[in-house]
């Protein structure tokens, strides 16, 4: 298994493995939207390959508007993190996320935070497991005008 920042050569790989993350998307919108986010100096996306095959990727970003539960600006954010299923349970997506929080580190930030849907356990256990600690519970409402 080998990590590399992603380039925007990438964004057909990165948009497969993110549709299999956020399967409500259309996949040319999100390769758009990673293109677009590809051009950024303020977010990053990196990729897990085993040989030849893409497995795995982590995006973050730099936030600088105020991040529940954080003191400073910017902050390094994790946006999505996804490994394939049978690769799970190796550290993959441990490394992916100490690239991210490398990279934020370079880029000035004392602090990384991220978030997840509350039924979503299986993400909450991996941020509890990679030393996150839970800075509130929301539930977000909408209402058509």
């Amino acid at each position: 298994m080998f990590l590399r920042k992603a380039e925007q050569k990438d964004k057909n790989t990165i948009g497969s493995l993110a549709l299999l993350l956020w399967p409500g998307h259309a996949v040319e919108e999100l390769r758009e939207e990673i293109a677009e986010i590809l051009k950024s100096k303020e977010a990053v996306f990196f990729l897990a390959f085993e040989g030849e095959e893409a497995i795995g990727f982590s995006q973050c970003q730099l936030r600088h508007d105020y991040v529940e539960g954080t003191n400073s600006s910017p902050v390094g954010y994790l946006e999505g993190i996804f490994v394939k299923e049978r690769f799970r349970k190796r550290g993959i997506a441990g490394a992916l996320l100490l690239q991210c929080q490398n990279w934020a580190k370079e880029k000035g930030c004392t602090e990384f935070a991220s978030d997840c849907e509350l039924h979503n356990e299986a993400s909450r256990s991996f941020h509890l497991h990679h030393g996150f600690q839970e800075a509130n519970r929301i539930i977000c409402f909408t209402k058509p005008l």
